[in-house]
């Protein structure tokens, strides 16, 4: 007799059992398609038709809620928030180095790097830290004078970080771009903004390749925001930090189309 579940969803490929179904061997490799087609008949009619979670109440005391924020940017303060004529001039330009990086792509990835640069491993995350930032960002230290005043006739980019040259920027695949990026915005939520590291997620914003992944989406979000946060804390609308982080914001929310993050002009 037909079980309920049968009636409801016929078998595809119908498979008598036979006098030998009950001696199948379940753990032995199939001889043949039949047999297998057997094996997953038998093993299927000794599943129970209903299963009970065994749950141990102990494991749902902690971190049973994740709070994830859907919201918006914070509101630009008065006299911080860039013109609409601004944001579109801003669009216009950051699409042209998109294009032009496309375009040139393989001439500079083509080029030869210099001797000292060394890329990390695309899994080495605190390498690329160090690469991208340089050891003083990132370890959060400052060169004495004596060292700064010898570091002045040979940059010494394992210090203040390596810039995103276009030969470097070139060879790196959408993986990288999105791993580098996610590595780097993460480090922006636990630091202040710096020079080094606004040049960088500029140079892999116009690097990352539309239609965006999911992760993706959420990374740039997560840039724009944090950018928003700290323009509302900004004490004077002349500080240095405010166009670079107008710019980023811009850049997420105009080109890349999260228009729930754009500044809206006064």
């Amino acid at each position: 007799m037909k079980s309920d579940v049968e009636e409801l969803m016929p078998r595809l490929l119908p498979v008598e059992f036979g006098a030998s179904g009950e001696e199948l061997d379940l753990n032995g490799p199939p001889r043949n398609p039949r047999e297998y087609l057997r094996q997953v008949q038998l093993e299927a009619s000794q599943c129970p038709e209903v299963v009970v979670a065994q749950i141990d109440p102990k494991k749902l005391k902690k971190k049973q809620t994740i709070n994830a924020s859907v919201a918006g940017c914070h509101a630009a303060p008065v006299g911080f928030c860039p013109s609409l004529s601004w944001q579109q001039h801003q669009v216009s330009n950051f699409s042209d180095v998109r294009q032009s990086i496309a375009k040139n792509r393989n001439h500079w990835s083509s080029n030869t790097l210099h001797d000292n640069v060394e890329m990390p491993d695309i899994t080495d995350e605190e390498g690329w830290k160090k690469f991208c930032l340089g050891e003083t960002l990132y370890l959060g230290t400052s060169p004495s004078r004596t060292e700064a005043a010898e570091a002045e006739p040979a940059l010494d980019h394992s210090k203040v970080g390596f810039p995103p040259f276009l030969t470097i920027v070139s060879r790196l695949n959408q993986s990288t771009v999105l791993m580098v990026l996610e590595t780097l915005v993460g480090w922006f939520e636990e630091n202040d903004f710096a020079p080094q590291l606004g040049r960088w997620l500029y140079a892999l914003l116009a690097c990352l390749e539309k239609p965006l992944l999911p992760e993706a989406h959420s990374c740039i979000r997560q840039l724009a925001r944090r950018c928003a946060q700290l323009r509302s804390a900004l004490e004077t609308d002349e500080d240095e930090k405010l166009p670079a982080l107008n710019l980023l914001v811009c850049l997420v929310a105009r080109y890349f189309e999260q228009s729930d993050l754009a500044d809206q002009p006064e």
